[in-house]
């Protein structure tokens, strides 16, 4: 039997690609992640107050001095993503790994959505990412990085390495503020067809003329919500027309020993029904695991994170 969906929600997952769900994450979880990150931009605004690069943040909150760093050139995306980037790494390229996103991550009720669909031996894959979308109107006209403006159309399975490509995953994304047509929520087009081919644009997305648009549904979900999806399903986000940001995660699971899609990047155990002492309970092990790769990635070639070439036929 199922542990939390319904088979109804069940079978439109696996017809439609997609499922939005109400409550998955308790008020106290996300208290602690924003009490997390509003602790980690505190130490960032220090230092760039420091060098000089931001005013006096007294009497500002998160959002203030988000935004304002933001528009100082001050970069809080990587220092705040639970991934390291895919372009290139060094000793020092910053991330953040802290016990409340390992508690997010690992919560009972998002596993057991999980379990739902694709089985209780579950791996966190680590194709994972914390989204802060700014109002479009702040945002810097060079501004392309798909975690901090709009994300253009793609599929995930797209995004990551062919030996991916039959893994069973599902997306889960988690909204730590509402999402709202207005404020840049996630849009889909539903069904599960083939691969669609990519092209190295300003992102890496879907080949221009390859998806028809007009069915594109948007899913609006308040916070502590969150919107599951197969990763062949094309989905994209609308534009933060609000003057509010965007806060979301987005993570991966996918069945324990089946290939992530993205071999140089950890991933650890974060169920099992089998072997229930292979799962991860300390987060400390899983930020030593990134901080293990950094070390071991720093100065090496960097390593592509797609299979998609620019000079392609199709994104001529």
């Amino acid at each position: 039997m199922p542990r939390m969906l319904t088979p109804d929600q069940i079978d439109h997952f696996n017809t439609q690609g997609y499922l939005v769900i109400d409550d998955v994450l308790d008020s106290a979880t996300l208290d602690a992640v924003r009490a997390e990150y509003s602790d980690l931009l505190d130490r960032l605004y220090a230092g760039w107050q420091a060098q000089g690069l931001v005013r006096d943040g007294s009497g500002l909150d998160f959002w203030q001095k988000l935004l304002l760093s933001y528009k100082a050139g001050c970069d809080w995306f990587q220092p705040m993503d639970i991934s390291l980037p895919g372009g290139e790494i060094t000793a020092d390229t910053p991330f953040h790994f802290g016990p409340a996103v390992f508690d997010m991550l690992t919560h009972p009720h998002l596993l057991d959505m999980v379990e739902d669909l694709i089985g209780a031996e579950l791996t966190s894959n680590p194709i994972q990412h914390v989204r802060l979308k700014p109002p479009s109107v702040t945002l810097r006209s060079d501004e392309l990085r798909a975690h901090v403006t709009t994300t253009d159309w793609h599929q995930d399975r797209a995004v990551a390495h062919e030996s991916g490509d039959t893994t069973q995953m599902v997306t889960v994304w988690l909204a730590i503020t509402d999402a709202t047509v207005d404020n840049g929520c996630l849009q889909v087009v539903p069904g599960k067809p083939q691969m669609y081919p990519h092209c190295p644009q300003k992102q890496t997305a879907i080949a221009p003329g390859c998806l028809d648009e007009t069915q594109a549904r948007p899913l609006p979900v308040r916070a502590g919500g969150a919107v599951l999806f197969h990763p062949l399903t094309p989905h994209a986000s609308l534009a933060n027309q609000s003057d509010q940001f965007r806060w979301s995660f987005d993570i991966r699971f996918n069945v324990t020993g089946q290939p992530t899609g993205r071999s140089h990047f950890p991933e650890f155990i974060a169920r099992s029904r089998s072997s229930l002492e292979t799962e991860l309970r300390d987060w400390r092990i899983w930020q030593a695991m990134w901080q293990d790769t950094r070390a071991r990635l720093s100065g090496q070639p960097h390593i592509p994170i797609h299979r998609w070439s620019a000079d392609s036929p199709v994104c001529a």
